[in-house]
């Protein structure tokens, strides 16, 4: 294949769409998502996840749509879906395998399947491969082909976009491996890294979050011995980043569909070979206790049951994606411990708060007031901006900012509140 004659994306999230548009600008592209009400919001320009501008969906060549039925004009497939673990952090392929399924009813001879989503190295080959050829009656490496190329996306992230960043390839032969060379790098400038093979591409993509989930899990554990010594770990920091070579980590809550997920998968298989994965899991068992730690020391410098606002709900700064968020284990604690709580965030969808995580989103900020304690959760930006009578009005005298990004650490609070932070 020279070129392909129509590229399918599986799947239009944060990974799914963004790719659409990029590919759009150098290939026929057609944009396929369960979600009927996602395609109709695309159709008038409208994205949800923040991720594309209206006027780059105005403007694209690619279609959306629906119906499953037609995707089978395609020759070219990218699987774009959610890689999420399940109650007991092992993986959960629901998806991947769904995608298959629906792609291989319309698969044809000579066609190229492409995974992008995160998984543990074998899944292309011994999951999605098999999927496919028991949907299509045809078999992986003769009748068609297998890809990998892992998404980068970093959502909320303007400077790093799909265009800007190397692209990884793999390919189940050297002629797959060269298609997706020339597809990708039509959309990268060429700047694409062909990997050894499937597994390698898969290997890498899934190190790649579980050694950020690592180095932050370091900094939140030095975090909480410096809040038992009196020392502010920033302050810590700001000396540390002064040698050339410190890796320049900050604590806080490690959600979000990758960071959060990503090095469950790398455990899962690295058991299967007898292996117990010491520092991962290590890593993972203190990033997925700070939101009860958090909690904990809140309501230690509370004392008691009090009314508690909670600014951000979202798993990062400035978007509105609430996946596998973090915060929803301070709000959790404080419950537990007896606390009223009131959960604010700038960007998020108050219907999908309350559908996903049962917790319905005050309104307006600006009239919400007299709160015992105001918790700053997320750094997004209206929070990053609060001054002396933002606090003055939205806790009582003599009450708690308790400030877990330390986004407010820098700004004198009026005399009468307490400050606490990590």
């Amino acid at each position: 294949m020279d070129s392909p004659k129509l590229i399918a994306i599986i799947g239009l999230g944060y990974v799914g769409l963004p790719l659409a548009v990029a590919l759009a600008r150098h290939f026929p592209v057609l944009g396929y998502d369960l979600d009927a009400r996602r395609i109709e919001e695309l159709g008038r320009g409208y994205d949800r996840t923040n991720e594309v501008e209206e006027a780059a969906l105005r403007e694209t060549k690619a279609r959306f749509s629906a119906a499953a039925g037609d995707v089978a004009a395609a020759d070219l497939y990218v699987i774009t879906v959610p890689t999420p673990v399940d109650e007991r952090n092992l993986p959960d392929l629901g998806a991947v395998r769904a995608a298959c399924a629906s792609i291989g009813r319309h698969l044809k001879k000579g066609d190229t399947v492409v995974l992008e989503s995160t998984v543990y190295p074998g899944v292309t080959e011994e999951v999605c491969g098999p999927e496919l050829a028991r949907a299509s009656g045809l078999e992986a490496g003769r009748d068609f082909f297998l890809g990998y190329s892992p998404e980068r996306i970093n959502p909320g992230d303007k400077q790093h976009t799909l265009e800007r960043v190397t692209k990884v390839v793999a390919g189940q032969t050297p002629e797959t491996a060269e298609l997706l060379k020339r597809v990708y790098g039509a959309v990268t400038g060429g700047n694409v890294f062909v990997a050894r093979d499937i597994r390698t591409a898969e290997a890498a993509k899934v190190i790649e979050n579980a050694q950020r989930d690592i180095n932050i899990a370091f900094i939140n554990e030095i975090a909480q011995i410096f809040e038992k010594m009196g020392i502010s770990v920033y302050d810590v920091l700001d000396a540390a980043r002064t040698k050339w070579n410190f890796l320049p980590f900050v604590p806080g809550l490690v959600g979000g569909h990758c960071i959060g997920v990503d090095p469950y998968y790398l455990a899962y298989k690295a058991q299967q070979y007898d292996h117990h994965p010491e520092v991962i899991l290590a890593g993972r068992r203190t990033n997925d206790g700070m939101g009860g730690y958090i909690a904990e020391r809140i309501h230690a410098a509370l004392g008691k049951p009090s009314s508690v606002l909670v600014l951000g709900l979202t798993f990062k700064e400035n978007i509105p994606d609430l996946r596998n968020s973090k915060v929803v284990d301070i709000v959790a604690g404080l419950k537990q411990r007896g606390h009223q709580v009131t959960v604010h965030d700038a960007f998020a969808d108050a219907g999908e708060a309350e559908a996903e995580y049962g917790i319905p989103l005050a309104g307006d900020l600006g009239k919400l007031r007299g709160f015992d304690a105001l918790v700053g959760a997320v750094t997004h930006a209206p929070y990053v901006e609060l001054g002396a009578a933002d606090f003055s009005r939205l806790v009582r005298a003599g009450g708690l900012v308790a400030d877990v990004k330390g986004m407010w650490r820098k700004k004198a609070l009026p005399g009468n509140l307490l400050r606490w932070q990590i």
